[in-house]
């Protein structure tokens, strides 16, 4: 399946605060949708397909309805229930693509928080019952996204050395690089070293700006065929491979797996690089999903590009900053600094690269790669490429 598919459009609504959109989160995603497809140059009537990522509130049969879709001939979503499948809903529109199920597959995310509340947040309430990998959890004080990953984190931090200050430069290089995006919901508030240590603790070892925002906004891409891209406005951008899945016992209740703590992406990552045939060494610009700093050092590990006793030195010798560092990573501001669209502006964002679109730019490079919320399984990642 190497480049047998192409994003052929990228798309964004505005990007609000929680609770400052003045449109519902169903009209988010129409304005990203449509901005994806006028990007391509193509017209609403040429989509025929739909892939939801972690979406059911905005289904397909409301959307092809206010858009004016006069056919559809896919539909799908993924599985998982935090960030890890950006990238796979992209790998599932590539898939169908190649398969010839459609032509012009429409991705998207939209996300109002003011509307609908917190996405992950805890809603255990006094005397409610508790099910599932909950009931591990709760009765112990792990009642949200930060709780859980917090114990992700410091067991990492324990076993291999890794310092509050590796945890600062993810969060310092996601609102560096928001300050060159006008886009960005954090321009114009840069993040200094005291700013990030004064913070509150959220759940140690979190401070308030090692976690993601609450925002209302969308996101969308479009994927064709690269015959037909080559005949759109801007061309195509390839998919040159991407993973999902993971090893076995991966993401399992109670952190009951053998090789905790782990982002999942182990398995992933040795799929990605065997199916693109280039390897870590080869990537010069990568987006990490970032719902807490810590779990993007776990993922960047695991994805090979540092072994876990050497992360703490090369992450704080500055590897991920623009533009010197040898991987910048979320250049667009990521969730921290852009906007928190449960990830998928990081998809955007991975295109505008090759593209060369981005405001912070890495050159012209040849690869970009994008990996989806680590720390939840399966796991994804996705990896673009020049036509």
């Amino acid at each position: 399946m190497q480049r047998s598919s192409a994003v052929v459009g990228v798309g964004e609504s505005q990007f609000y605060r929680r609770g400052g959109s003045p449109d519902t989160e169903f009209q988010l995603a129409c304005t990203a949708i449509r901005r994806a497809v006028e990007d391509a140059g193509l017209d609403l009537s040429d989509v025929d397909g739909i892939v939801s990522y972690m979406d059911t509130r905005n289904n397909p049969v409301r959307l092809a309805a206010a858009l004016g879709l006069p056919r559809l001939e896919f539909t799908a979503q993924t599985f998982g229930g935090g960030g890890n499948g950006a990238a796979s809903a992209v790998l599932i529109a590539d898939a169908a693509v190649t398969a010839g199920y459609a032509r012009n597959v429409v991705v998207f995310r939209a996300l109002a928080q003011g509307q609908f509340g917190r996405f992950g947040q805890a809603r255990v309430g006094a005397g409610a019952g508790v099910s599932g990998s909950a009931a591990y959890t709760a009765p112990y004080g792990l009642l949200s996204a930060a709780h859980i990953n917090a114990v992700q984190t410091t067991r990492f931090m324990h076993e291999y050395g890794v310092t509050q200050d590796s945890l600062f430069e993810v969060a310092f290089t996601s609102y560096d690089n928001a300050q060159r995006n006008p886009r960005a919901l954090r321009n114009g508030t840069p993040l200094t070293r005291e700013d990030y240590d004064e913070s509150r603790w959220i759940a140690e070892p979190f401070h308030l700006f090692d976690c993601c925002p609450e925002n209302d906004g969308a996101a969308a891409i479009v994927v064709s065929s690269p015959e037909q891209a080559r005949d759109l406005r801007k061309g195509g951008v390839p998919i040159l491979a991407g993973a999902q899945g993971l090893e076995h016992r991966g993401g399992v209740d109670a952190f009951n797996e053998a090789p905790f703590p782990t982002a999942h992406f182990r398995h992933v990552a040795e799929s990605l690089w065997a199916r693109a045939g280039v390897g870590p060494q080869d990537v010069p610009v990568a987006q990490f999903y970032e719902n807490f700093t810590g779990p993007v050092l776990m993922a960047i590990t695991e994805m090979g590009f540092s072994p876990p006793e050497e992360l703490d030195q090369w992450v704080t010798g500055g590897a991920l900053r623009w533009p010197h560092g040898g991987l910048p990573i979320n250049t667009s501001g990521g969730n921290l600094g852009e906007a928190y669209i449960h990830g998928f502006g990081l998809v955007t964002e991975a295109v505008r690269q090759i593209r060369g679109e981005s405001t912070s730019q890495v050159g012209e490079p040849e690869l970009s790669l994008m990996v989806a919320g680590p720390g939840y399984a399966p796991g994804s990642a996705v990896l673009f490429c020049k036509d």
